[in-house]
C-alpha cells in the first residue's frame, strides 16, 4: 500500500511530461494514418482515371456498333448483325458514289443513248475510279461494258435483274465479295433492257461516321471522368481543406467558439474531429488561464487584505509600547502576546500562499508513513484543544476505531487538513459558547473523520462550491475576519492525494460538518494468509 501511494505521488509529478509525450506519439500516429488514407485516395483516383474511361469506351463501342449495324441492316437488307461491318466503309462508300449516281440518273432521263457510247462510259468509269469504284453496263444478260473486267466477271452473275433499280442512298451489299452495288435501269435505242451498275469495293478501314462517333464518345467519356474526379477531389479534399483553413484563421484571430463539425468518415472526418478536440482543449485552457488570472488577482487582494489587518494591529500595539501606553507588566504582556498572535496569523497566511503555489504546480511535498489512527488523532486533539480553549470553544472528541488500525498518510499534511478545518470552524463561529465535535468512525475498509461545529452554517446553494479555490460564501465576504478562500481547496487536494474523498453537510444557523474518508492500511502478509485460507 505504501509503495502504491508513493507511485501515485510520483505520477502526480511526472504526469504533465508523460501526457505531453503520449500526445506527441498520438499526433505522430494520426499523421501517419492520415498520410496512408490520402495515398489510398490518390490510388483510387489513378485507378479511376485508367479503368473508368476503358470501361465506358467499351460500352460506347458496343452501343454505337449495335446502332450502326442495325442501321446498315435496315438500309441494305442484311439478315444478320455483324460487328465486322463497322470496319467496312459501307455507308461512307455509299455517300461517296451518291453524286456520281445522281449524274447517271440525270443522263438516263435526258439522253440515255450516251450510255451506249464507249467513250462516255470510259469517262464515267474514270469518275467512278476517283471514288474507288468502277462501272458495269449490262445489255440484256450480257456484259456490255466494264471498267474492271476481272472483278466484273466475279460479280456479274450475282447482279440483280432488270427492274430492281436502287436509289442514290441505297444499294446491294455482297458480304462474301465485300462489294456495294448501286443499280440504274435504262433502255437501249434498239429496245433492249439495260442496267448500269456502280460497283464499290469495301476497303478494310473504319468508316468515317463510326470513327467520328467514337471520337465524340471518347471525348465525352474523358470529359465526364475529368468532371467526376474533379468534383470528387474538390468535395473530398479542397472543400474540407478550405473549411479547415477558415477554422484555423478563426483560431489565429482568437475566436475559439468557431465550431467545425462533420458527419464524414475517413481521414478528413478524423481531421475535423481532431481539430474540434484541439479547439475545445484550447478553449478550456484559455478559460482556465483567464480564470486562473482572475483567481490570482483575487488571491493577492485577499492575502493583501488579510495581511493588512494583523500588520495594522502589530503597528498599533508596537506604537503603544513605544509611547508607554503599556505601563504595567500585565498590559505589556498582553501587547506582546497580541503581537505574537498577529505575527502567527501572518505566518499562517504566507504558508498558505506558499502551499497554494505547490498545489497549482502539483509539487506538494509528501512524506508518507504508516500512522496509528488512535495515537495520531489523540495528539492532534490535544494540540488544537489549547487554541480552542483560548477561543472559548468546547472540544468534544470520540474515537470508535480499534487501537491497531493504521493508515498510510503524511502526518504533516494530514495535520494541515485538521487545522484548516478547525480554523474555518473558529472563523465562522457566531455562538457565545462554541462547540466543535471530532469523531473518528470505523467503516470496515476505511476510517471516516467528522469535524462538526455549531457555527452559522452554510447555505445550500453554497455548499457544493466551498471546496473550489478562492470561493467564499457571502457571509465570509462580509466577515471582518476575511479569508483567502483556498483553505478548503487545500484540504480537498490533500485528501484526494491520499486516495480519499471529502464532503460537507450543513444547516444554516445550526452548524456545519465536514467528513473525509481515508482507506485503512493492511499488511500484505495478512492478505496473502487470508487468501490461502
Amino acid at each position: 500500500m505504501y509503495a502504491k501511494v508513493m507511485r501515485k505521488t510520483k505520477v502526480f509529478r511526472m504526469g504533465s511530461a508523460e501526457n505531453k509525450r503520449i500526445q506527441r506519439e498520438a499526433i505522430k500516429i494520426e499523421n501517419q494514418r492520415l498520410f496512408m488514407k490520402l495515398r489510398t485516395r490518390l490510388f483510387i483516383t489513378f485507378a479511376t482515371m485508367v479503368i473508368l474511361p476503358l470501361v465506358l469506351t467499351g460500352i460506347a463501342y458496343l452501343s454505337i456498333g449495335t446502332y450502326m449495324t442495325h442501321t446498315l441492316q435496315r438500309e441494305y437488307g442484311f439478315e444478320t448483325v455483324d460487328y465486322e461491318m463497322l470496319s467496312n466503309s459501307i455507308q461512307t462508300s455509299g455517300e461517296q458514289t451518291a453524286e456520281l449516281f445522281h449524274q447517271l440518273l440525270s443522263v438516263i432521263d435526258q439522253s440515255s443513248e450516251k450510255l451506249e457510247d464507249m467513250g462516255y462510259l470510259s469517262f464515267l468509269n474514270d469518275e467512278a475510279s476517283k471514288k474507288a469504284s468502277y462501272i458495269i453496263v449490262r445489255k440484256e444478260d450480257s456484259l456490255y461494258y466494264t471498267g474492271n473486267l476481272n472483278a466484273a466477271n466475279r460479280i456479274f452473275a450475282n447482279l440483280p435483274s432488270y427492274g430492281h433499280s436502287t436509289g442514290p442512298d441505297t444499294g446491294y451489299y455482297y458480304n462474301r465479295l465485300q462489294k456495294l452495288v448501286k443499280q440504274a435501269d435504262f433502255t437501249f435505242r434498239d429496245g433492249s433492257e439495260g442496267s448500269v451498275f456502280i460497283v464499290t469495293p469495301i476497303n478494310v478501314q473504319f468508316s468515317r461516321s463510326f470513327l467520328l462517333d467514337m471520337m465524340i464518345a471518347i471525348a465525352l467519356i474523358l470529359l465526364f471522368t475529368a468532371c467526376m474526379l474533379t468534383q470528387w477531389i474538390h468535395k473530398g479534399v479542397f472543400v474540407p481543406v478550405r473549411n479547415l483553413n477558415t477554422a484555423m484563421q478563426k483560431i489565429a484571430e482568437g475566436n475559439l467558439d468557431y465550431s467545425l463539425t462533420t458527419e464524414e468518415k475517413g481521414e478528413f472526418g478524423d481531421l475535423f474531429r481532431n481539430y474540434e478536440d484541439m479547439r475545445l482543449r484550447l478553449k478550456e485552457s484559455t478559460e482556465e488561464k483567464v480564470e486562473g488570472e482572475k483567481q490570482n488577482k483575487e488571491l493577492i487582494s485577499n492575502i493583501s487584505h488579510d495581511l493588512k489587518t494583523p500588520i495594522t494591529a502589530i503597528k498599533g500595539y508596537v506604537e503603544g509600547l513605544m509611547d508607554g501606553v503599556a505601563d504595567t507588566p500585565e498590559k505589556m504582556t498582553k501587547y506582546v502576546r497580541t503581537i505574537y498572535n498577529k505575527a502567527n496569523d501572518m505566518d499562517r497566511l504566507i504558508n498558505e500562499l506558499t502551499f497554494y503555489s505547490g498545489i497549482d504546480s502539483n509539487r506538494i511535498p509528501y512524506n508518507f508513513h504508516r500512522i496509528n489512527v488512535n495515537e495520531y488523532f489523540r495528539d492532534c486533539v490535544e494540540e488544537v484543544g489549547l487554541e480552542l480553549e483560548s477561543e472559548n470553544i468546547r472540544l468534544n472528541y470520540s474515537n470508535l476505531v480499534g487501537p491497531e488500525v493504521r493508515i498510510i498518510a503524511d502526518p504533516e499534511q494530514l495535520k494541515r487538513v485538521v487545522n484548516n478545518i478547525i480554523s474555518n470552524c473558529i472563523k465562522y463561529m457566531d455562538k457565545k459558547q462554541g462547540i466543535i465535535d471530532i469523531r473518528i468512525l470505523d467503516e470496515i475498509d476505511s476510517i471516516r473523520v467528522e469535524i462538526e461545529d455549531n457555527g452559522k452554517g452554510i447555505a445550500a446553494k453554497d455548499l457544493s462550491n466551498i471546496f473550489q479555490r478562492f470561493y467564499r460564501t457571502d457571509a465570509s465576504r462580509n466577515s471582518s475576519k476575511g479569508g483567502s478562500g483556498i483553505g478548503l481547496s487545500i484540504v480537498k487536494k490533500i485528501i484526494e492525494d491520499h486516495g480519499g474523498y471529502i464532503w460537507a453537510t450543513s444547516k444554516e444557523n445550526e452548524g456545519t460538518c465536514l467528513h473525509f474518508v481515508i482507506r485503512k492500511y493492511r499488511e500484505v502478509e495478512n492478505d496473502e494468509q487470508n487468501i490461502d485460507n
